[in-house]
């Protein structure tokens, strides 16, 4: 198994050094760790998504790292560009203000290793530098966003749930989907990928592949706003395979 990671990069070069440094350590920690039945190969490449800062930079202070240029500015622009640029048959899509705790690549070599028809896998974010409150606030959202993702997906056969910046896809499944959709400029972009891909196979949400991210845009726009943005698009692409939402804002740390 090969374990590709794309991490698309906008202006982030504040925050691709915590991200790339928690993805290598749990390979690290992984690979030293001998608890795998099935061993793996990974790669990590980083897509510099018309960046006018030093992004590229910080990312090339590791070794390890690819980075490839993508100038048309958008997620899924990026999301795509990571994709042609790496050959893992499992593709882990990250972003670049996440950070992977302890475990989390052990959860994922284990699903996809013994369920065959797996073919996405997703968990919540675990968000770092909220309040306790505002943490509630998600935890409260995630829950009802689940029990909405069970009837659309159980009842009404309709899509399935997963968490940008967070979810793993099985590479010949996405191609057979079709692959990213460009026309989806951000809010809905993982939904859409769910509800395509839920027709190869296995859709898995699972609370045990949680995931560290900044709560920047939480902050900047309330945990209230920004939550029903994302149930709305959630509904619309689920429900009508477009979003509600096409503009968006860029929010980095300093903003």
């Amino acid at each position: 198994m090969k374990i590709s990671f794309v991490i698309p990069a906008h202006n982030e070069e504040k925050m691709i050094k915590a991200c790339l440094a928690s993805v290598f350590k749990e390979i690290t920690r992984s690979k030293e760790g001998r608890t795998f039945l099935v061993p793996f190969e990974s790669e990590v490449v980083v897509v510099d998504n018309a960046s006018t800062d030093r992004t590229r930079e910080e990312a090339l202070k590791f070794p390890d790292v690819t980075v490839v240029r993508e100038n048309l500015k958008g997620l899924v622009y990026a999301r795509r560009a990571g994709w042609v640029a790496t050959s893992g048959d499992i593709v882990a899509n990250v972003d670049a203000d996440t950070m992977l705790p302890e475990g989390w690549l052990s959860t994922v070599v284990s699903e996809f290793a013994k369920d065959k028809n797996l073919v996405a896998l997703s968990g919540p974010y675990l968000y770092y530098d909220i309040s306790a409150f505002e943490r509630a606030l998600v935890k409260a959202f995630y829950f009802f966003g689940w029990l909405i993702h069970l009837f659309t997906h159980f009842v009404l056969n309709k899509g399935a749930m997963l968490q940008g910046g967070n979810f793993c896809l099985r590479r010949d499944a996405w191609e057979r989907a079709g692959g990213f959709d460009t026309t989806i400029s951000f809010y809905g972009e993982d939904t859409d990928v769910a509800r395509r891909i839920s027709k190869q196979g296995k859709v898995l949400w699972t609370w045990s592949l949680p995931m560290y991210t900044s709560g920047r845009r939480l902050r900047k726009e309330g945990v209230l706003k920004t939550g029903f943005t994302y149930a709305l698009n959630f509904f619309f692409i689920s429900m009508t395979g477009r979003p509600a939402t096409k503009e968006y804002s860029d929010i980095r740390i300093d903003a």
